[in-house]
């Protein structure tokens, strides 16, 4: 039994990852930005009221990832594996049209929150002698660019090279630091702009074409990442969901399967 914690878990691919953890018996914690946010998510862990607690963080804050590896270890003893899992998008828009505070919230978010996680994970679990460490990838971080979203692809880029990085630096440790690439998911992060409406992306025609060929149900993902990380021993894993090869027969085979998630 894994005591596991996660960032930004109350909603789409953080919040199926903390069920598929529930679910094969770990102990979890939840977490997220504002105290509310975990109100949409509580009826679906009825089952699991003993087995998680949930802890409000905000990442761009210090003090809360801090205040989130305390009140888990005083409630489950130690952790076994955090996940850096809170991202924050931005506008699709040009660098010149997108307002200061995307992209203070990116950086802090998406670079400094992963960081401060690490670190603060890191120090901790040298000090108990074990655990790993998982940063989520995202678009941008095998290099590709797509105009009008390379303040979000610049962030992964960095936490790519910081990942390993740090498994690097740990090498010759217990503690271990892993890397999840999701590919593309059916999650609020695409459907709507951070301010809550619908996203400009859903309606293009040629965006909606792609990503019905390739993403996927995030409850799907997280099946697929859990048990993976749960049985890891190496450093500097790597867990691809969308590789190149799948990619490949999902496109070659699109013209026969017919895939809605964005309608």
């Amino acid at each position: 039994m894994k005591n596991v914690v996660i960032t930004g878990s109350t909603r789409g691919l953080g919040f199926e990852m903390a069920k598929k953890f529930l679910e094969l018996g770990c102990n979890v914690t939840i977490s997220g930005s504002k105290p509310e946010s975990f109100n949409n998510a509580r009826e679906k862990l009825n089952k699991f009221k003993d087995k998680y607690i949930y802890i409000t963080c905000n990442v761009r804050n210090k003090s809360d990832i801090k205040n989130l590896w305390i009140k888990s270890v005083d409630k489950w003893g130690s952790v076994d594996i955090w996940i850096n899992n809170a991202g924050q998008n931005c506008p699709r828009e040009s660098l010149w049209d997108t307002p200061d505070d995307y992209i203070d919230a990116v950086v802090d978010t998406n670079i400094k929150g992963v960081m401060y996680g690490s670190r603060i994970a890191s120090e901790n679990m040298i000090k108990q002698g074990y655990g790993q460490i998982w940063n989520m990838e995202g678009l941008g971080s095998n290099d590709m660019i797509i105009e009008q979203t390379i303040l979000y692809g610049t962030s992964k880029r960095a936490l790519t090279y910081f990942t390993k990085g740090l498994a690097k630096e740990l090498k010759n440790s217990e503690v271990k630091v892993g890397r999840l690439s999701p590919g593309m998911m059916l999650t609020e992060f695409i459907t709507k702009s951070p301010t809550g409406e619908t996203s400009s992306v859903t309606q293009d025609r040629e965006f909606k074409k792609i990503f019905n060929t390739l993403a996927d149900e995030p409850e799907t993902v997280a099946n697929f990442f859990v048990p993976r990380i749960l049985n890891n021993t190496k450093q500097d894993a790597h867990l691809v969901w969308l590789t190149n090869m799948k990619s490949a027969k999902r496109f070659m085979m699109s013209p026969f399967t017919k895939r809605e998630l964005l309608k």
